[in-house]
């Protein structure tokens, strides 16, 4: 596991250089957040940064409900069981395994890895402008349809899931990048993507925090950049921000 730090932020990092996957432990004043939880052999590398920082794991937050941000949450609610869980209340449904759509949503099938089997279920359902801590929650639906994001307030760090993805090129959830298109074949909806991925850069984070590559400092740029790659493949070339 690779530990990288950007301020209150802390990276944590399994196979950087093959299929990276990203979980983040955020400093509180006398706790700590966990945002996702990983895969299953995640755990191991949670609880030892975990003690590290010498500071209680109280709030477990998933951005979204696929299996490679949720695997280790089974286990690691074992060791911690005092940690609160947090999910959006629409991706609690993908949470507790149920693919089906809401008659208001574009009826397009949800894709990627959902839990079959994992059996905790959140303590608090989150909805779009809510405070964990010291994070704003923001709902970002594209990957999944309940996906949301986290801002800190204090540095202006945004931890985002698959909303965006860094490894290999600067993306927007939905669109595919060589050689590691896996986050765009998993994304429902590639239109609300690039929707959420709008309202991210109006946020203008000092850092960029994904599911999976490494953390981008300064990131605006990149992220409009990727936006408008995105925009350009998205069915009838309408512009959806503004």
């Amino acid at each position: 596991m690779r530990v990288t730090r950007e301020g209150h932020l802390h990276q944590l990092t399994w196979l950087p250089r093959i299929f990276p996957v990203n979980c983040y432990l955020i400093e509180e004043e006398q706790e700590l957040t966990l945002i996702d939880a990983g895969m299953s052999f995640s755990l191991k590398g949670i609880l030892s940064q975990t003690a590290k920082l010498g500071k209680p794991l109280t709030r477990i937050i998933l951005t979204h409900g696929h299996m490679d941000h949720v695997g280790a949450l089974d286990a690691l609610k074992k060791e911690v069981p005092e940690a609160k869980v947090y999910i959006s209340e629409r991706d609690a449904a993908l949470l507790a395994g149920d693919r089906s759509l809401r008659a208001d949503e574009l009826q397009t099938p949800i894709k990627g890895s959902v839990p079959a089997k994992i059996v905790t279920r959140p303590d608090i359902l989150l909805h779009d402008g809510d405070s964990i801590g010291s994070l704003t929650a923001f709902s970002t639906p594209g990957h999944t349809p309940g996906s949301m994001s986290f801002q800190d307030r204090r540095s202006g760090a945004l931890i985002v899931g698959d909303a965006f993805q860094t490894f290999r090129a600067t993306a927007v959830s939905g669109k595919k990048v060589a050689w590691f298109p896996f986050p765009a074949m998993a994304t429902w909806s590639p239109e609300q993507a690039l929707v959420s991925a709008y309202r991210l850069i109006d946020l203008a984070p000092s850092v960029l925090a994904v599911g999976h590559g490494d953390l981008l400092i300064a990131p605006v740029e990149a992220m409009k950049r990727a936006a408008a790659e995105a925009e350009g493949q998205v069915k009838g070339g309408e512009r959806v921000h503004g």
